[in-house]
């Protein structure tokens, strides 16, 4: 068995009564806490159990002027020694690699961090106990010590993760919660940036401490980091955090880089979240938004159909910080921009797809695409009927998400290139009548309130088929109405008879 050594050392100065004896004294009884924390022992060793036990009893029986005005053994006094300490408990609390895959690795984990956030909560409620003594100003620079490392370790085991477990996520909540109410905070948001804009935020005293573990070398050695950066990065929103793009970007790049799909789904919505919230201004500078552009892009190649809907999601948002560097003056032909070059991309990927699960993703951002391109969208109008058309034969599960979003895309694009459906009437009537019959047919397990949204979108699209080619539809369905036994395909060959134009008309 291990030998306990931190019972095994001479009895400390200040170990049994701490607040009866000289601050040099309680220093020194905090700097062997400190040692038996980080020093090379296993994480579950004995010693490091003895050490929290130690701290345990050196805040109950320290009383709060000692506490905070200690002159301690380190340059700083007190304060940053109690800095050390709570950085030294939180990284004791957290996840490592190994512990990956363990069946007990992750059960530790929560035990510890439970133990952890039990002194957090002592040591905030002495915090708070001095609010109105007269130690308020050490008080305010122990807070400065002490709120980074709390706040890691609440966001770390609060979140529901492989690490935490029930009792360690209510325990980190209520050291979160108490850090707010220390802090005089409202919120987390508020806690990060600042509660007003004369005040100074502790976003950037977290990101201080996340970045020795968010570089190239370091970042997956603890499980938790990424996730606590993404979590802290979503608290904070215009106008404070273009200030501090110069940090976010670049580890939120290297998350996104990674070879396992999930790191990349989280740097991706790192990345969204910095799209939205920085200035286009600032993106465009230095040639970010290209680099941005270029490397979501790349994401685009992989058969994972999370990351792709991550993807696609952002590039609908980095579009118009793309684009505002350029400028049609009329005359020549307008640019292409990189939304054409992305939706050519998508079209290419979508007609041999065969994958459910991608080609609702596909289907599903299509919408978006055409709507923002408009009349441009005519430049793939050939691979977007053939998309749209194939799509439209294939049965897609009871959901059919994948039909429902290409009829909603035909509408957009009739709407959108108009002058140019005519041409097109008959390839697109024979389509739309198709599905018509193939619905009204289908005794599968399709919902019934799905096939009649399908066929209210049908329908929608041949009355808007029938404008665009000024009424042409409703003569060639004339007959097949007199001979249609079906009722349902003959409601809405009716529809379309009665129909009085559709939607409007766009594309200018």
């Amino acid at each position: 068995m291990e030998p306990d050594s931190s019972r095994e050392s001479p009895p400390r100065e200040g170990s049994s009564l701490p607040g009866e004896c000289p601050s040099s004294a309680l220093g020194q009884s905090f700097s062997q806490i400190l040692h038996h924390l980080t020093g090379q022992e296993p994480r579950r060793s004995k010693t490091r159990n003895a050490a929290l036990q130690d701290l345990d009893a050196l805040l109950e029986a320290t009383e709060c002027d000692k506490l905070f005005e200690g002159s301690g053994t380190s340059p700083g006094g007190m304060p940053e020694m109690l800095g050390k300490v709570a950085r030294a408990l939180e990284k004791y609390a957290a996840p490592t690699q190994e512990q990956e895959g363990r069946e007990d690795g992750f059960s530790a984990v929560a035990e510890r961090a439970s133990a952890v956030g039990l002194l957090f909560i002592k040591l905030l409620r002495k915090v708070e106990s001095a609010k109105n003594s007269l130690v308020c100003p050490a008080r305010k620079t122990v807070l400065r010590h002490l709120a980074g490392p709390i706040y890691v370790y609440a966001v770390t085991h609060s979140l529901e993760q492989p690490w935490t477990r029930p009792t360690s996520q209510d325990v980190a909540g209520e050291v979160l919660a108490l850090l707010l109410q220390v802090t005089e905070c409202g919120s987390v948001a508020g806690f990060l940036h600042g509660e007003n804009e004369d005040e100074k935020g502790r976003f950037t005293l977290v990101l201080g401490l996340l970045k020795p573990n968010l570089n190239k070398e370091s970042w997956k050695k603890n499980p938790a980091t990424k996730h606590v950066f993404s979590w802290t990065l979503q608290q904070v929103t215009r106008p404070w955090l273009n200030q501090h793009l110069e940090r976010i970007l670049p580890p939120s790049l290297l998350i996104s880089d990674d070879y396992q799909t999930e790191n990349k789904v989280l740097g991706v919505r790192c990345l969204h979240h910095i799209v939205l919230n920085v200035p286009a201004a600032d993106l465009l500078q230095y040639n970010r938004a290209q680099v941005l552009y270029h490397a979501l892009v790349s994401h685009l190649y992989t058969p994972e159909h999370l990351l792709v809907q991550a993807v696609l999601l952002c590039l609908l948002d980095l579009f118009p910080v793309l684009e505002k560097a350029l400028h049609w003056k009329g005359g020549a032909a307008r640019p292409t921009t990189h939304c054409d070059e992305v939706l050519q991309l998508i079209l290419t990927h979508m007609e041999p797809e065969h994958r459910i699960l991608l080609r609702r993703t596909y289907a599903r951002n299509l919408p978006a695409f055409v709507q923002r391109l408009g009349i441009l969208s005519v430049r793939h109008m050939r691979r977007l009927e053939r998309v749209i058309l194939g799509y439209l034969e294939v049965y897609d599960g009871p959901e059919e998400e994948a039909r429902l979003k290409m009829l909603e895309t035909l509408k957009l694009l009739m709407q959108c290139i108009w002058p140019r459906v005519p041409c097109r009437l008959v390839v697109l009537l024979k389509a739309l009548l198709k599905l018509v019959c193939d619905v009204a047919r289908d005794r599968s397990l399709t919902p019934e309130p799905v096939k009649s949204a399908l066929l209210e979108e049908a329908t929608a699209c041949l009355v808007l088929l029938d404008h665009c080619s000024q009424g042409r539809v409703k003569g060639l369905l004339a007959t097949s109405l007199r001979s249609c036994k079906d009722s349902q395909v003959a409601s809405c060959l009716r529809r379309v008879q009665q129909g009085s134009g559709g939607a409007p008309l766009s594309g200018t």
